[in-house]
């Protein structure tokens, strides 16, 4: 039985710009889950991970609701200057409307869920990125990290005690006192977040109007 909780059918459309000149087997994968709004800034993020990492094997993937004509020439000459790979998914989005959003989140937050869902017999790691995060320098070290069994690897900013006893509070999770991530920055742990039916529970919880009362940043707060 499928540990999924987003089958494909969600995409309803894949645009694969191959420029690389390495194998897919050796290729680290990094996604980004974004509608309209911010394919330029996904693009500008792109580039400065290439930039910045020059001789590494990457693979780009966008997850979106939306992709014009200008936008594909746009991230198709990116592949070929950089001769990368850039694969762009068109989403399905109906299932997700109906979860909650904000002025500044709309239902394309909840796009990380889908990335993990297709990648769970595709690959053990994806680095989730958030559309508004540059790259200033080497990516070495997230792709040579080991992961321990029960491990993702996200950011936790340092010296945030207030905040994350705030978020204690408010989610009623007594161990975020401890520490509380963000989530557009996850080196996703592929078996594990598929054991652990993450999406599916993430999912479930949004839809749970006791656990929306709480929430006040969606996503990142069901993760936590």
């Amino acid at each position: 039985m499928s540990r999924k909780y987003f089958e494909e059918e969600v995409i309803q459309q894949t645009l694969d710009y191959n420029y690389a000149q390495h194998s897919d087997a050796d290729k680290f994968n990094i996604a980004y889950g974004i509608d309209k709004n911010f394919l330029f800034g996904c693009g500008v993020s792109i580039a400065s991970v290439l930039l910045a990492n020059p001789e590494k094997a990457l693979a780009f993937h966008v997850f979106t609701d939306f992709f014009g004509s200008e936008d594909q020439q746009r991230f198709e000459a990116l592949a070929k200057q950089y001769a990368t790979q850039i694969v762009v998914y068109l989403i399905d989005c109906e299932r997700l409307k109906s979860l909650p959003s904000t002025k500044n989140w709309t239902y394309a937050t909840y796009f990380r869920f889908i990335i993990a869902d297709y990648f769970s017999d595709k690959t053990d790691r994806v680095l989730y990125l958030d559309a508004d995060i540059a790259c200033k320098g080497s990516i070495q070290e997230l792709i040579d990290l080991n992961f321990a069994e029960n491990e993702i690897a996200a950011v936790v900013a340092e010296g945030e005690l207030e905040w994350w006893t705030k978020r204690s509070v408010s989610l009623a999770t007594p161990g975020l006192v401890s520490g509380y991530f963000n989530a557009g920055f996850i080196l996703i742990n592929i078996p594990l977040w598929t054991a652990e039916n993450i999406s599916k529970k993430a999912i479930e919880m949004l839809k749970d109007p006791e656990v929306v009362q709480r929430i006040t940043h969606l996503d990142q707060d069901v993760l936590n």
